[in-house]
């Protein structure tokens, strides 16, 4: 039995009946691994992961492919984004056997989908690609509304601090938690993981005009809830409640106890992962 898709995809083939579009589906199919790039609102959603009884991101673009291709798809993520954390670059790959092309299963998953999720690219790879795996570094962005009045136009998207933040004391704990380190003081409880030892690349606050401020970090991955800890942590010594040198050992107290709290879900985005060119 063929899996039934709502939607418009098949009424954008109104030339080919049903039949002739199953045809062309296997008519030269082989097995591909396709990788997706996906932007998504996260506010809806309990998080990217799929979970039993409850709405997930993961959960929806499996179930639009798996319509879409007629087969069970599975997607393999590059992250775990949690609840009401957005995307503007996750990436995932699956493999399937169809000979639909990908601008056409773009198209189609788009059309049906549920919730604010959309695959931006989808292209053929290696099949021995793995978003996750294959990953070299991964950026993320926290935005923080640093003004006494809140935003009522985005407040799904800011972290609204009210008090004025120290940028320049900001940054100099950003240069301290640059290179490699272990980050277990800034690691969530129930993080996946082999080692807390991570390597950060780059990382800064920017000021942006209208008051915004945007936390930029790159790295070669992260543990759980990291970024928004650190988020958390660099906000209590932008308000004068850490100084840098404290700052320097909540890092080498590889104890979560001693780090500020967890910054808000919602101001965190995932903007970018990196690969090799060639992949």
């Amino acid at each position: 039995m063929p899996l039934l898709c709502s939607g418009s995809f098949y009424f954008k083939h109104e030339r080919e009946s049903k039949a002739h579009l199953r045809l062309r589906h296997t008519k030269t199919a082989m097995t591909t691994n396709f990788k997706i790039t996906i932007e998504y609102d996260g506010t809806p959603f309990s998080g990217w992961q799929i979970q039993n009884d409850k709405i997930t991101v993961q959960g929806e673009i499996e179930k639009s492919f798996s319509c879409i291709l007629n087969q069970k798809i599975k997607i393999n993520g590059a992250g775990r984004t949690d609840a009401g954390v957005h995307a503007m670059g996750q990436v995932a790959n699956f493999h399937a056997v169809t000979s639909i092309s990908c601008n056409d299963i773009k198209k189609g998953v788009n059309s049906i989908i549920h919730g604010p999720v959309v695959i931006r690219k989808c292209e053929i790879v290696n099949s021995d690609f793995h978003a996750r795996y294959n990953a070299l570094s991964k950026e993320y962005h926290y935005h923080i509304l640093n003004r006494s009045d809140p935003c009522a136009i985005g407040k799904n998207y800011i972290w609204h601090i009210k008090q004025a933040l120290d940028l320049e004391k900001m940054n100099q704990c950003c240069s301290v938690i640059t290179g490699s380190h272990d980050f277990k003081s800034f690691e969530g409880a129930g993080s996946p993981r082999a080692h807390t030892i991570r390597k950060i690349f780059s990382a800064r606050m920017e000021k942006q005009e209208n008051n915004i401020i945007i936390f930029k970090i790159k790295a070669n991955g992260f543990l759980r809830f990291m970024v928004r800890n650190i988020v958390g942590t660099l906000v209590q010594a932008g308000l004068s409640k850490l100084s840098v040198n404290d700052f320097k050992s909540v890092l080498k107290a590889k104890n979560r106890n001693m780090a500020g709290p967890t910054a808000p879900p919602h101001g965190l985005f995932m903007i970018r992962v990196n690969y090799i060119s060639s992949l």
